[in-house]
Formats: structure tokens, C-alpha cells, sequence
């Protein structure tokens, strides 16, 4: 995960000495940087998990997951957990933090450290609007003691920071409909 992560920052850094900053936060995305920030989403959740899992600061894993990837300090986000039927919506740094692992509100149990081995992406639709990008579709978790996916169905909004790099600024998360 480290070295995606350099990775992209030295992609960032030579696309911002190309083109400049301020025409690189305003650039067009990709579905290749939605399809990248997804699977930087995916990781992040089985770090936290293992690092809970390793006794470790999962506290600061996910904090640091948080600000990396969503948009609460570029202007806010609309987050509407799976899990969340008492506070649905998560509109703070700190209530997010509180969903991923639990301790600032009641009905949290920590979804991030249940742990998870593995969350894939799945099926998914885009729609790319310039400076801003959609994704539909499903996303699968494999928890750590067990081979058994639970499909969950997401929706999720991006946009550039400053730097250009994508923030979740909408994410939304359910169980699908059970007849």
C-alpha cells in the first residue's frame, strides 16, 4: 500500500510540475483515479483492521485514512454509512472517525475494525463531470475469520483537492433489499 501511494504522490508532483497547480486541481478526472481511489478506500479499511488486529494506533490509521481520502476539510461530505440506523449521517471528521472505530457515538462499534480481510469492488458504473466524478455499484467484504463476502451497494462522489488528488465528498452505503 505504501508504495501505490508513492507512487501516485510522485504522480501528482510531475503532473503538478507539468501543468501547475492550480490547472491540475481544476483537470479533468479519470475513471482510472476514481477506479485508484477505490482501491486506496478498499486497503485502507483492511489496514485499519489489521493494524487493530496488530494492537497498534487503528485510532490514527484511520484518522490519517480519513483525511487522506474523504473531503471534510475541502468543504464537507455527505456520508451515510451502512451500519448507521441511529445518527445516519456522518457530517463531521470526527463522527466519520467514530464509525470506523467506534467510541463517539453510541450505536458504533467500529466497522473498520471488525477486521476485514479483503473488500473488493465490483460491478460499477461512473459518470465523469469534469471536475467531479460519480461511482455506483457493489462492493464485497471478506471478514478475517471467514471466506464469506457480504455484498454491500455504494455510491460514491469525488473531487480534486488543491493538489489534485480525489476526496470523497458523498458516500453512501447500504445492504441490499432482502425480500
Amino acid at each position: 500500500m505504501r508504495i501505490k501511494r508513492a507512487a501516485a504522490a510522485a504522480l501528482v508532483v510531475g503532473l503538478t510540475a507539468s501543468m501547475g497547480a492550480t490547472s491540475l486541481a481544476a483537470a479533468t478526472i479519470t475513471e482510472d483515479e476514481v477506479t485508484a481511489a477505490q482501491q486506496a478506500w478498499a486497503e485502507g479499511i483492511v489496514g485499519i483492521g489489521q493494524t487493530y488486529l496488530d494492537k497498534g494506533d487503528y485510532r490514527a490509521a484511520a484518522s490519517q485514512h480519513i483525511r487522506e481520502l474523504y473531503a471534510y476539510e475541502q468543504g464537507g461530505v455527505l456520508f451515510k454509512p451502512t451500519l448507521a440506523r441511529e445518527d445516519q449521517f456522518r457530517e463531521t471528521f470526527d463522527e466519520a472517525l467514530s464509525y470506523f472505530v467506534g467510541g463517539g457515538m453510541e450505536e458504533d462499534s467500529g466497522f473498520a475494525i471488525k477486521p476485514w480481510l479483503q473488500v473488493r469492488f465490483g460491478e460499477r458504473q461512473m459518470v465523469i463531470n469534469g471536475e467531479s466524478a460519480l461511482a455506483m455499484g457493489n462492493y464485497y467484504f471478506t471478514p478475517a475469520d471467514s471466506d464469506v463476502e457480504t455484498k454491500v451497494e455504494y455510491t460514491f462522489g469525488y473531487i480534486r483537492d488543491e493538489d489534485g488528488r480525489l476526496r470523497i465528498n458523498l458516500h453512501h452505503s447500504s445492504l441490499p433489499f432482502q425480500n
